[in-house]
Formats: C-alpha cells, structure tokens, sequence
C-alpha cells in the first residue's frame, strides 16, 4: 500500500481495495497481512477516522470487509475505547457465517459487553432471537468474559445465564457455540460448569455433554 492520508478516508479505502484486488479474498491469513499493514499505516489516525472506515467497510458486507472492519477497530485502543453500543449493534446486523460471527463477538462484542459498553439487555435480545447467528452471537461473546488471551478475567453468572438460555437449543450452530462458552469457562471456574451439566444433562444436545465433560476430566475437547 501506497503513502496514504490518514485524515482521508476515500483515500484510504481506494488504496486499500488497490491491495485487496490482490488478495484472495477467502485465505484468512493473506487478509490479515493486509489489516496488519493498514494498522500500522493508520496507527496515529484518529479514532474517528477509524470508526468511519469501519462503518464503510462494514456496509459493504463481505467477509474480507468484515475482517478488516472488526480488527482495525480492535487493534486501535482509542477507537475501541470511542464505541458505543447503537455502532456495535449496526455492525453485528447481516453476520451470515460462523466466521464473522465468531470475529465480531471475540475482538469487539463481547469484550465492548465485559467492558460495559454493550448492556446485558443487548445479549439477552440476541440470545432469543429468531436469527441463528444472533443466539450464536450471544455465545461467542462469553468467550471474553472468560478467556485470558482476550482479556477475561471470568464471570460465571453472564455466562451460565446466556447458556441457560440456549440450552434446548439444537441448532448446529448454536450447540457448538454452548459447547464453546462452557469449556471455556470450565478453563477458569470448573465447578459450576460440572453443576450447569449436572442440572441440564437431559436437556443439553449430546454433542455438548460430550465435550465439555471431555474438557472438564481431561482438559481436551476430544480424546
């Protein structure tokens, strides 16, 4: 990528189509050599340069798009620090992949949720909506309440009340995300996971008994 004006955001998303259109679009690891570089050009940009590039990006829609929207944001401290939860709720609208889902809720949702930018109200709408990628969304943003590689620090009551709330749940989807969150709070508080199986076990998918008790007596997913 070429110089770029950090203040222009046309400019900025020209030059960085002019990269993409040399990326396959679909190898992850390409496209986050491109996201690292467009960090680095943009890392003394102001925080509302960031948000708007985002919010540009995050129109367009595609995965690539997405990618690079979630992680500029949150790899800029000052435009995480400047979201609000009306911005959050407008990009989490159209996430149609287990991918976008997964990105948007570990690097921004459910971190801006521990931090209190986003309300619990807010999680607990996308834990019953009709949208499954919304209820795995719900999920996947526990994982940074628990997880130490995002910041977590644990919290055992946000994240049984969004399992309970899946529990009967048998979308694919959405089994594997309940499978997900518990094992990773069983990393952290193992005694209420064994208890949440405990009193569920015959309402859990078979799936989710499965590997979190693999988790929980071995330390694995899957033996």
């Amino acid at each position: 990528m070429t110089l770029i004006d950090e203040t222009d955001i046309e400019a900025i998303l020209i030059c960085l189509d002019a990269q993409l259109e040399q990326t396959e679009r679909s190898n992850t690891p390409a496209l986050r050599l491109v996201r690292k570089d467009l960090s680095r050009r943009l890392a003394k940009a102001d925080a509302s340069v960031i948000l708007n590039v985002s919010d540009a990006l995050v129109k367009r829609g595609t995965w690539a798009d997405r990618m690079i929207a979630y992680e500029i944001v949150g790899a800029h401290r000052a435009a995480f620090a400047t979201l609000d939860e009306g911005r959050l709720i407008r990009w989490s609208r159209g996430l149609t992949s287990w991918g976008t889902v997964d990105l948007f809720g570990c690097t921004l949702a459910g971190q801006a949720w521990r931090e209190g930018v986003l309300s619990d109200a807010v999680i607990d709408e996308w834990s019953h909506s009709p949208d499954r990628w919304m209820r795995r969304l719900s999920l996947v943003c526990t994982v940074p309440l628990n997880i130490r590689s995002r910041g977590g620090h644990g919290d055992i009551p946000r994240t049984l009340r969004i399992c309970e709330a899946l529990v009967d749940d048998r979308d694919d989807m959405v089994v594997k995300a309940l499978s997900w969150a518990l094992r990773e709070l069983a990393k952290r508080d193992p005694g209420p996971v064994r208890d949440f199986l405990s009193r569920n076990h015959e309402r859990l998918a078979s799936r989710v008994v499965r590997e979190v008790t693999t988790k929980l007596t071995t330390g694995k997913k899957n033996v």
